[in-house]
């Protein structure tokens, strides 16, 4: 932490002090309910103060720089009439919060659902995912993840073109909204994970670049020019981006942040971006004594991220591990093109298990190089998996989900697949009802040409796919409203025995120390490839685990050691889940799993 400006407007004894970085400016003005108009001071560093009684709580204020057009503030924590319009005065400290008692927990605890704000419920606000915790709590979630709440442009976005990342989106509930669900959820012992976007701006209200020099040339990734943490004026954009984090966590008391694609942001700095950011988040931690962690995506498979900053890594608590999902999807019966050309099934399932990167130094021949490094001194808890996520269902051209692409048997396999696995498990909100709905990409952009652009983009991604399928219109409300949860189904029949499976998966293995330790050195796997069949092995002090898994459409004989006494803790043939039934003795039915305890490791 240093002694510089924290960007935007915060509140000390009735006073604003106001602060804006616009480097190259030669005067700046703020603008208090389109009449006040008040000159800001300058300092070191390109910024611009001002500690004055004239903005109120409730304020519209904009900014103008050099006698020009008035601008919304880049650090503004509220858009209420979205992202062209004047920020709104917040004073962050004046919420009531209630739970000083609250205590996060280890990531190895978490047991992760992520779910998109404005269709995880049928109002699609903060409100509405509040009025659902009671269900997530008997599911036996330990954590949320809220996909980007960031101000984006009109009603409707995943989130990954917030503009505003100060700003919490208007129509979901705004600053407010957030902080009430943030507290309900850690009276409900819920911990809540947000997703956050350092590696790029959307495309409409993006006003950073007239502020100052906020991206470089020097690099160049899929949404233009990469933000700028290692050019010229580096500092004070890597300032904007810690102050942040810190704001998520100390004024929103928001548990862990999901960085999203972290492999997309350019850094050749002494200290990276991202160390930076532990160092800051650890002299929180320190201060407040409250625990917070830091997940990345990533998929550069380099331990180095996720390495302790005493072992000179970059310190990141977690990463999203893409690899798994792949190697599960290919076994399951995906077909091996795209990303998942490099996947070979079951061989590389167990590989995942085992080092967590499948590529870990080996040769890719979809990249036609060796790949990654070994991750074998990380724990378990630094790894995130799942079998669906919004990335890898809404990145398919009509956004189908499992239930749409395998049947029921194999589902709750990959399910399990993923539950027993010595990882942190990920659900994707639906799936564990089997919801039937897709989850597509959608947009509410206001810019007519900025639209066109995005259908056209999303046309030709499909193009060579040769389908009479039509990629569904991003801007179409129609999109969005398709890819709703479907609140009604978890009553009907086929919905209603996955959620109760999915319900028994996680208290078994909550229950079982074996799984729920995740200790990756005590783990074997044994693969039968002929068979589609893997025997997954875990044991904790004299506990063992065995997960027996057919991904086969075939019966097999049960292949167990002979030195043991077994006990069947979760079959997912049996007929309380819709399954067909336990096969007889000795046998295991096709894309089903048979989890097994024994007292003798």
């Amino acid at each position: 932490m240093n002694n510089k400006p924290t960007p935007g407007v915060r509140f000390k004894d009735n006073r604003a002090e106001i602060a804006v970085w616009a480097p190259y400016a030669k005067k700046v003005a703020v603008i208090i309910n389109d009449g006040t108009v008040i000159d800001l001071n300058t300092v070191a560093y390109g910024y611009w103060v001002l500690t004055t009684a004239a903005l109120k709580p409730g304020d519209r204020y904009r900014f103008k720089l050099d006698d020009k057009m008035a601008l919304p503030d880049p650090a503004s924590l509220s858009q209420p009439n979205g992202v062209h319009g004047a920020s709104m005065a917040i004073d962050i400290n004046q919420f009531k919060w209630t739970d000083a008692a609250w205590q996060n927990p280890g990531l190895g605890q978490y047991v992760i659902y992520e779910l998109h704000a404005g269709t995880f419920s049928p109002a699609g606000t903060f409100e509405g995912i509040a009025e659902k915790l009671g269900y997530l709590k008997q599911l036996g979630i330990t954590a949320i993840e809220i996909m980007p709440v960031a101000q984006f442009p009109g009603g409707r976005n995943w989130g990954y073109d917030g503009v505003f990342p100060y700003a919490v989106q208007n129509t979901y509930g705004g600053a407010e909204g957030l902080a009430k669900l943030v507290n309900i959820c850690h009276k409900q012992g819920i911990a809540v994970i947000l997703d956050v976007v350092y590696n790029h701006f959307g495309p409409e209200g993006n006003y950073m670049g007239i502020y100052g020099p906020y991206f470089t040339g020097k690099y160049h990734t899929p949404w233009g020019d990469a933000i700028n943490f290692d050019d010229a004026w580096c500092d004070e954009v890597r300032h904007y981006f810690i102050q942040n984090v810190l704001m998520w966590f100390r004024d929103f008391h928001i548990d862990a942040l999901r960085l999203d694609a972290v492999h997309a942001i350019k850094d050749f700095s002494a200290k990276h971006i991202l160390k930076e950011i532990k160092e800051n988040v650890d002299e929180l931690m320190a201060q407040t004594g409250r625990k917070h962690h830091l997940i990345i995506e990533f998929d550069l498979n380099d331990p180095l991220f996720i390495d302790p900053i005493q072992k000179r890594g970059y310190g990141m608590d977690a990463q999203w591990i893409d690899e798994f999902h792949h190697a599960l999807r290919v076994t399951a019966g995906e077909k091996r093109d795209g990303y998942y050309s490099d996947f070979e099934g079951i061989g590389h399932l167990a590989k995942a298990y085992n080092d967590a990167y499948v590529y870990d130094g080996i040769y890719s021949p979809g990249r036609l190089k060796t790949f990654g490094a070994n991750a074998n001194d990380n724990p378990g808890r630094q790894f995130i998996v799942f079998s669906q996520n919004h990335d890898h269902v809404g990145n398919r051209m009509l956004g189908e989900r499992s239930s749409q692409l395998f049947g029921f048997e194999m589902q709750k396999l990959m399910a399990a697949a993923v539950m027993v696995s010595p990882f942190i498990p990920m659900l994707f909100m639906g799936e564990e009802w089997a919801e039937s709905n897709p989850f597509q990409y959608f947009v509410s952009h206001t810019e007519p040409e900025l639209v066109e652009a995005v259908r056209k983009g999303r046309k030709a991604e499909f193009a060579s796919f040769h389908t009479d399928e039509e990629a569904p219109d991003p801007q179409a409300i129609a999109t969005f409203e398709r890819s709703k949860l479907q609140w009604d189904l978890p009553a009907k029949d086929g919905h209603k025995q996955m959620l109760s499976f999915y319900q028994a998966l996680i208290r078994v293995r909550k229950q079982l120390p074996a799984l729920a330790i995740l200790d990756r050195k005590k783990l074997k796997t044994t693969v039968y490839e002929a068979g589609k069949i893997l025997l997954l092995h875990r044991w904790y002090e004299n506990q063992s685990v065995f997960c027996l898994m057919n991904f086969s459409d075939t019966e097999h004989s049960v292949n167990l050691p002979e030195n043991g006494t077994y006990s069947v803790v979760l079959n997912s043939a049996d007929s309380e889940w819709r399954g067909p039934g336990r096969a007889a003795e000795g046998y295991i039915r096709p894309q089903s799993i048979i989890i097994y305890t024994s007292s003798n490791v």
